[in-house]
């Protein structure tokens, strides 16, 4: 390389920007207010529309699978969107669901019925059998205590007596005119000789006449036949008699029990199925007449009788859903959406040492109490929660909700478990998960995009305008209300637009993140009132960002000394070849700052490939190998294109121990193998960021302002020479939102920040040297080393020497 070209050449051509370009300023007069205590509360819409016209759209369609994910950050306002377009909604489907229980099944207790009834009629019928339980157990016992009851009663039992006494009188006659007595004795009856009135004793029967004891034997065997006929008749008299018995009480118990169930029947002649249960519940109550005429002796008291009410759970019902008091659909956030919260459950309890259940403990799920509503929920728990995910999708795929303990679901039941009648399912479900979570599930569940049809995509920022800005500043008073914070004065609202502008990493757009938002503002109030102020200022809020800087800025601080100390080696002054200072951006969680890194470069006699060290050692990702292959495009095209490019260069991030990702540093790289090629030193006062695209244009990057403020930080902690300063794209001019700072230095001259379209306007400003020469530097370093590799062609072991 020639001398004159390691002389610094005239001014480049890019100039540095002004400060006033640096920075994105929201001017106080076009806001038209003096304080947020002037201004109208906003619903959380601003830059939604998009988003409101999904919901509004998916909230009204009825069809199957019409439900809902509203995919947006955590924080970012989508809770209460949802929820001021949910109760809008509300208001206009004034009515509201019906009531939903469960009561015993008499047929099968181990399969619970489902009601359906209007609203609030739940727990009409839920009282009025309580009272009708009641009922019962006073007029069953007043009538089987009757004196009409007890009459009949005493008369069937003489009835059945007589005959039986009738019975065994006609044949103990008999016996008698035929000298037989008819004996009853412990065990039953028995025939005996009798003789003047009088039973004879064995002897005494031996002393008769043969004849006489002959004929007495014979009529004793006849009259044993008829005795044993007798005796076989009783057990049929005996059926007789309580049949008669049994139709005395269904007769007396119809009468007590009709008069309590028709008056039932008639509050109910417009619900079939609850008629067709309270049949059932009056035919129980008929054959279980006997347990209720069971007296105790406190059982006249009012509260005791009241509590043998609770003795016949089998008659009572189960309000599963009860919307006696609601004015429209139901709204249900569930914030824990478990298996059993979502679907209901059936409890148990422990009795003599066995786990117990039946219809009345039955609980409802979330899906129950939104039936006929909307149900919210959040797309990460209700993932996180076993088998939630596949049971929800399930239910929705059935439009039916069927209560299940895991076992039943999943077949692992080895007990009786109840099995509930499943209720038709009629709701609007809205899962809220973030954008990864929306991906995931249409990349890898094929059932999501039948169930939920509808997408509704926060907006995380919108256009900054004055329109905007004046909404945005509405938003901060719903906020400053809501949270019950101070005012903010004009300056202050001017200074948290100015801060979610540069949270957006543009000046041309404005964060809507309500987390983020509120979370600054609650930290300006309090230090407005810690200084006893009555309203917050622009200073309370710089104060607030300073001190959350301040919180969260050691490491970036530690990372800074390491290069004070010249542990990392990062050089602010002089140049250097095959050299260059690059800019990376780190996150730690939603802080972000930046930090210069030093990329080298080397070159020499070889094939023309590129190596990244970076790639090699698995620390590069795809992006930055990408990046890298346009680089070696770009050489190629643009020094090599009617000739090889002979030569081996390699690329690396010095002292980098994680992983390199992105093309941000696509323009330092470049940079780095040029000086290396052409032996062309770099300014060390610059750092430089950029993308680059094959034919050399420079691109946008993302992080510019935490960039150019990492550098500027380390200049400023070595001194500011007056030289220093960063080369970013031109295209990333309207993101510029820089700290007081640094533009600070900029208006003083002491610091400089260049924007670049291209790459020769990068490269005259990093080395100092004009276009055509560095052309022509490059030039002669490729066509030295092409005869370089020439002669050691023509040169190798077994070729012939030319000379």
């Amino acid at each position: 390389m020639t001398d004159s070209l390691r002389e610094r050449a005239p001014a480049p051509a890019a100039e540095p920007l002004p400060a006033d370009a640096l920075y994105r300023s929201c001017p106080l007069e076009p806001l038209g207010f003096d304080s947020t205590a002037e201004l109208e509360p906003l619903a959380f819409e601003l830059g939604q529309e998009r988003a409101l016209e999904a919901l509004d759209f998916g909230l009204a369609v009825d069809g199957h699978g019409f439900n809902i994910f509203l995919a947006g950050s955590t924080g970012s306002g989508r809770r209460e969107l949802l929820q001021g377009l949910l109760e809008r909604q509300r208001a206009a489907r004034a009515e509201a669901p019906e009531d939903w229980c469960y009561v015993n099944n008499f047929d099968d207790p181990g399969k619970p019925l489902a009601l359906r009834l209007p609203p609030g009629r739940g727990r009409q019928l839920r009282s009025a059998m309580a009272e009708a339980v009641e009922e019962l157990l006073t007029i069953l016992p007043a009538t089987f205590q009757g004196d009409e009851y007890q009459t009949r009663v005493q008369e069937l039992g003489e009835h059945f007596q007589e005959r039986e006494s009738e019975a065994f009188q006609a044949l103990a006659e008999k016996a008698s005119e035929q000298g037989v007595a008819m004996l009853k004795t412990p065990s039953g009856y028995t025939l005996a000789p009798l003789k003047d009135g009088e039973v004879l004793a064995p002897a005494a029967f031996e002393k008769l006449p043969e004849a006489e004891r002959k004929a007495t034997l014979e009529a004793i065997d006849r009259l044993k036949e008829e005795l044993k006929s007798v005796v076989r008749q009783l057990p049929g008299w005996k059926k007789e008699s309580l049949d008669r018995f049994r139709e005395l009480n269904s007769d007396f118990c119809r009468q007590a029990v009709a008069p309590v169930f028709e008056r039932l029947r008639a509050d109910y002649r417009d619900l079939p199925a609850v008629l067709a249960w309270l049949a059932t519940v009056e035919a129980a109550a008929m054959e279980e007449a006997e347990s209720f005429t069971q007296q105790r002796e406190d059982s006249a008291i009012p509260d005791n009788l009241h509590q043998r009410v609770r003795e016949f759970p089998q008659y009572s019902i189960n309000v599963l859903i009860d919307h006696a008091d609601s004015d429209g659909p139901p709204v249900v956030h569930e914030d824990n959406p478990t298996f059993a919260n979502l679907l209901g459950r059936a409890e148990q309890v422990a009795k003599m040492g066995t786990l117990v259940t039946d219809f009345t403990m039955v609980k409802a799920g979330a899906l129950h109490r939104a039936n006929g509503g909307y149900l919210v929920l959040e797309a990460e728990k209700v993932l996180s929660s076993p088998f939630a995910w596949t049971a929800l999708k399930r239910t929705l795929r059935a439009r039916e909700i069927r209560i299940q303990s895991l076992d039943q679901a999943f077949s692992f039941a080895t007990t009786v478990q109840l099995e509930p009648e499943p209720i038709p399912l009629a709701v609007k479900v809205i899962l809220l998960g973030d954008y990864l979570t929306w991906f995931l599930l249409q990349e890898y569940d094929p059932e999501f995009a039948t169930l939920f049809k509808i997408t509704a995509d926060m907006a995380p920022d919108v256009a900054r305008s004055q329109d905007s800005t004046r909404l945005f500043a509405r938003l901060l008073a719903t906020v400053q209300r809501r949270d019950g914070l101070l005012p903010i004065e004009r300056d202050g609202v001017a200074r948290c637009v100015e801060l979610a502008a540069r949270l957006t990493g543009d000046g041309g757009r404005l964060d809507l993140h309500q987390g983020r938002l509120g979370k600054l503002l609650a930290e300006a109030d309090f230090l407005a009132r810690r200084a006893g102020a009555e309203a917050v200022r622009a200073e309370h809020v710089s104060a607030a960002v300073a001190a959350a800087d301040r919180r969260l800025g050691q490491w970036q601080e530690r990372a800074r000394e390491q290069i004070l100390r010249e542990r990392t080696l990062v050089a602010t002054d002089g140049d250097a070849v095959g050299q260059v200072n690059g800019l990376a951006v780190h996150a730690l969680g939603e802080y972000r700052f930046g930090l210069p890194t030093r990329i080298t470069a080397t070159a020499r006699l070889g094939s023309g490939k590129v190596l990244d060290i970076e790639r090699e050692v698995d620390l590069g990702g795809k992006v930055h190998s990408k990046a890298v292959l346009i680089i070696s495009a770009l050489l190629a095209n643009r020094w090599a294109r009617e000739r090889p490019l002979p030569l081996a260069a390699t690329l690396v991030f010095e002292q980098s121990y994680g992983g390199i990702e992105g093309d941000s540093a696509s323009v330092a790289e470049l940079a780095a193998l040029v000086s290396a090629i052409a032996e062309v030193p770099l300014r060390q006062d610059l750092a430089v960021t950029g993308s680059l695209n094959q034919h050399g244009a420079v691109q946008p990057i993302g992080g510019i302002n935490e960039k150019i403020e990492g550098f500027f930080d380390l200049c400023a902690a070595r001194g500011l020479s007056g030289s220093q300063g960063v080369v970013m794209p031109a295209a990333n001019r309207d993101h510029l939102m820089l700290a007081d700072r640094v533009r600070a230095a900029v208006d003083d001259g002491r610091f400089h920040v260049y924007a670049v379209a291209s790459v020769d306007e990068a490269l005259a400003l990093l080395t100092g040297v004009a276009g055509g020469a560095l052309d022509a530097a490059m030039d002669e370093r490729i066509d030295a080393l092409l005869a370089r590799a020439r002669y050691y062609a023509r040169n190798s072991p077994g070729e012939q020497d030319d000379d």
